[in-house]
């Protein structure tokens, strides 16, 4: 009887991505996706008549570079695990003493998320098919200008500012130190110290 090993897929394999580029992130159907961060606006300030002029900016963006996707996340990594596993923990608590550290607990994980509740990222991505890294380049300069022609605070997201937002969009802590390209079983090769 013969046995067939199933091939485990990693992360990156399961959500199309091969590794980063120059620009982006190559994806499994040979396009880089290319991030560029945009600066939010307090609309809260704004008048009626300057929220309607941001608003016809960005559909004037979007009717000339049809091409762009938006996507908007939290800048930083959510508590709510956190927070359901301290809910849980004091209603299992026996302990009163216990029971207000955890308590204190829920209630500094609640001012932090309060605090950064208004934290949000804005990006504009755009998918560049075949072409060259000349054309690429000229082609997202073009894309960049366009969109802080409208008024748009912009710039086009780095390798690092590329890793940060992929660990909050899953759901990992982002580390202090610099983020590793390569997650899971391959990051023991770091840690080999070669003869």
């Amino acid at each position: 009887m013969k046995q067939t090993m199933k091939t485990q897929k990693g992360v990156q394999q399961l959500i199309g991505i091969q590794n980063f580029s120059r620009n982006g992130i190559k994806t499994n159907d040979h396009s880089v996706l290319v991030f560029f961060l945009v600066n939010p606006t307090n609309i809260s300030v704004l008048s009626q008549t300057s929220i309607a002029i941001k608003v016809r900016h960005l559909m004037t963006l979007l009717s000339t570079q049809p091409d762009i996707d938006i996507c908007c996340m939290d800048a930083c990594e959510c508590f709510d695990e956190n927070k359901n596993y301290l809910k849980e923990r004091l209603t299992e608590e026996t302990n009163p003493k216990v029971k207000a550290l955890l308590q204190k607990d829920l209630e500094f994980l609640d001012e932090i998320q309060i605090q950064m509740s208004t934290a949000r990222e804005f990006m504009f991505i755009v998918r560049l098919r075949d072409g060259s890294e000349e054309q690429s380049f000229s082609n997202l300069n073009r894309i960049e200008k366009a969109i802080s022609e409208q008024g748009f605070d912009v710039k086009r997201a780095v390798k690092e500012d590329i890793k940060r937002f992929l660990c909050v969009y899953f759901g990992r802590t982002i580390p202090e130190k610099e983020i590793p390209d390569v997650d899971g079983g391959n990051e023991i090769e770091r840690w080999v110290i070669p003869n």
